[in-house]
């Protein structure tokens, strides 16, 4: 198992919720609707035993758009809590971006520092959860997912599931890895950091 170091901040799996964690299903809030996209439940199973923060982000510009309020969102996370519990894993924060520039709600229409791809969210969260954020991962469905982690400085990986159709493949929209699902991306990343407590294993026997 991995195991932080005491007193340091630790890593996280941030991770995109609509066609990532869950089916997409553009602007619901029902939560007796939501479901796990393919590999999800497995994701959060293996992620469980290990001391990463999970914490969800994702952009809400339906409450921008009108929608659905801003207030509805209190159920769907109320419904990731029972969801992520069902896993034996623990859902430590979400955030949400409820701005939109071309929103029909005037408090929410507008730019902002949080709307996916800029970073706000996972800066945030970084914040409050005392987060390396060189030392965690966004788990992502499209680029605008992969550029606001590369812009945090966490590692990346995009979910080859066919959601992404704007190939732009600058510099800061360049995943660390690809994966099928969400699965196959919590072992990726598990296999990483297990790779890495070795080597500093290692590296300590030689010093010592």
């Amino acid at each position: 198992m991995l195991t932080p170091s005491a007193g340091k901040p630790t890593a996280a799996v941030f991770i995109d919720k609509d066609g990532t964690l869950l089916e997409d299903e553009p602007y619901n809030v029902d939560p007796e609707r939501m479901r796990f996209a393919p590999g999800a439940y497995e994701a959060l199973s293996a992620l469980a035993c290990c001391p990463f923060k999970l914490i969800v982000i994702s952009n809400q510009s339906g409450v921008a758009l009108g929608r659905f309020p801003l207030e509805s969102l209190d159920a769907v996370e109320a419904r990731l809590r029972d969801m992520f519990a069902s896993c034996g894993a623990t859902l430590d924060g979400v955030y949400w971006c409820p701005h939109h520039p071309d929103g029909s709600v005037a408090t929410y229409a507008q730019a902002c520092d949080c709307r996916k791809p800029a970073p706000g969210m996972l800066l945030r969260a970084s914040r409050e959860h005392a987060i390396d954020l060189r030392a965690s991962w966004f788990v992502g469905d499209i680029l605008d997912d992969v550029e606001a982690g590369n812009l945090a400085g966490c590692r990346t990986i995009l979910l080859d599931n066919g959601h992404e159709t704007v190939w732009d493949r600058s510099h800061a929209r360049m995943p660390t890895a690809c994966a099928r699902d969400l699965h196959r991306a919590a072992l990726m990343i598990l296999q990483y950091h297990e790779r890495c407590n070795a080597d500093a294993a290692a590296d300590l026997q030689r010093t010592a």
